[in-house]
């Protein structure tokens, strides 16, 4: 019988492994920390902006670019807390914060006939701004039957111009959506967004043309 051989005896691992665990566990503990502090202000973004365009759509730019101002001072303390974290920086909530705040941006200047910011100025990722500017567009859909309500229809028109420019710009980017990060399902619903929108355009030009004709023939 072959006397059974014991390990040679040696030094614990306990502090060799919580020597390589600890610097994981501070590592983990500051990411944490950056995402609790990042999570709150990417949600303070979306509420400022959603107000932001809602004030657009009031007729109030004042307000609105109160508001967007408000949306980037809480974007930018996400960004900067986020920088040292890149994993937590693609986990996607800063990413629709982003896309929020470009919205916001994008839909005062495409409204008000302004030059469009772009993600350098905004210091925003380009898929960001993409997808920002392509819900813009889709939002310009409120504002132009609030025209055609008002009897604007120059103004309607012009407005579907503006959202046409817009898709026509974006449907070239065909990568795939994990590149844009989704681009080609904002276009596909801004696409059903647009035709609905050229429809009651098209309506509205109908029926305008023929009142205009009916009150030609009364004597």
């Amino acid at each position: 019988m072959v006397p059974a051989v014991n390990p040679p005896a040696g030094p614990s691992r306990r502090h060799e492994l919580a020597g390589l665990v600890g610097p994981i566990q501070d590592a983990l503990a500051a990411s944490n920390a950056a995402r609790e502090v990042a999570l709150p202000a990417c949600r303070q973004v979306i509420r400022a902006s959603g107000s932001s365009i809602r004030a657009v759509h009031r007729l109030e730019p004042e307000r609105a670019a109160d508001l967007a101002d408000e949306a980037e001072t809480a974007l930018r303390r996400a960004q900067d807390v986020l920088e040292p974290f890149p994993a937590i920086v693609h986990a996607g909530f800063l990413h629709d914060a982003e896309k929020e705040y470009v919205e916001a941006r994008t839909v005062a200047a495409l409204i008000g006939g302004g030059p469009l910011p772009g993600p350098a100025e905004l210091r925003v990722e380009g898929t960001a701004w993409m997808r920002g500017i392509a819900e813009a567009a889709s939002e310009l859909r409120r504002h132009l039957l609030d025209r055609l309500r008002d009897g604007d229809l120059a103004r309607g028109e012009e407005l579907l111009a503006v959202m046409d420019d817009v898709y026509d710009a974006l449907v070239v980017v065909d990568w795939p959506d994990a590149i844009t990060s989704g681009l080609r399902r904002t276009l596909d619903a801004l696409r059903a967004v647009l035709e609905r929108t050229r429809g009651d355009v098209t309506t509205t030009v109908l029926q305008t043309r023929l009142q205009r004709a009916l009150g030609a023939d009364q004597p």
